[in-house]
């Protein structure tokens, strides 16, 4: 199997009112910006969001910087997303929601850390896969661009 070497996972933007299927709001947008200008140089290869407005349009601006196209996953199947990525190699983003991230962390192999609190959106994990098998954790922080 050709383990990824490394994946980073995000929480999608800030995201407008409540409801089923919200949109990302200015600032959730700015956000989305923000990770792609941190990511577009890590070699990512592949992009997978859940297929929600808020996922997609957080992925989005790195999928067009890059020439990638997007690629939906079931959230309630974090298992098969896990081994769709493991089989790929290459670096690879996952987009998801506070109450999915850890548990997709955990099942790449990494630390998750706290829970992710409704008003959290800036977290970042960096999963680094190390020629002896191990997986390091990194927490990143996004920042809105500046608006």
């Amino acid at each position: 199997m050709a383990e990824p070497n490394m994946i980073y996972l995000v929480r999608h933007g800030e995201k407008a009112g409540v409801g089923s299927d919200p949109e990302l709001t200015p600032q959730g947008r700015a956000r989305a910006q923000s990770i792609a200008t941190i990511l577009h140089r890590t070699g990512i290869k592949a992009i997978y969001s859940t297929p929600t407005q808020r996922t997609l349009q957080t992925a989005q601006p790195l999928a067009q910087r890059l020439g990638v196209e997007v690629q939906h996953y079931d959230p309630r199947a974090p298992r098969a997303l896990v081994e769709k990525v493991k089989a790929l190699g290459g670096t690879v983003l996952v987009v998801g929601h506070s109450n999915t991230l850890p548990e997709l962390v955990k099942l790449f192999g990494g630390a998750p850390g706290a829970d992710i609190l409704d008003d959290e959106f800036d977290r970042v994990y960096q999963l680094i896969n190390g020629a002896d098998g191990k997986v390091s954790t990194v927490l990143l922080t996004s920042v809105p661009a500046a608006q």
